[in-house]
């Protein structure tokens, strides 16, 4: 057992190990501080955001958008409806002209 630990090819190995691990989590710590994520350390604390006040605030400004894309999108909604009706209606009257110019023809 103490040759394989101190065996010269191990201990490269080791290292690269160490490195790959510590460098996968620097990366997944600046992913999660990028996209907003809160980080907490290793007894639950908040670590990131420091304070309550700005998550609120970012709270509150997501709610508004949120808000803001649901009154658009209703919006939306209603004009496709009377765009659908419009088209609609249009195909059924045409249908109804042609087949009374077919029996005024007879």
């Amino acid at each position: 057992m103490q040759d394989i630990i101190y065996s010269p090819d191990f201990v490269p190995m080791m290292v690269a190990i160490v490195l790959i691990t510590t460098a996968a989590w620097i990366g997944t710590t600046w992913i999660k501080v990028k996209n907003g994520y809160p980080l907490t350390g290793s007894w639950g604390q908040s670590i990131y955001p420091k304070n309550n006040e700005e998550t609120v605030e970012r709270v509150k400004l997501i709610s508004q958008e949120n808000a803001q894309l649901r009154a658009e999108l209703s919006s939306v909604k209603e004009r496709l409806a009377t765009v659908e009706r419009i088209v609609t209606d249009g195909s059924n009257r045409l249908s109804d002209e042609i087949e009374s110019l077919r029996g005024r023809a007879n």
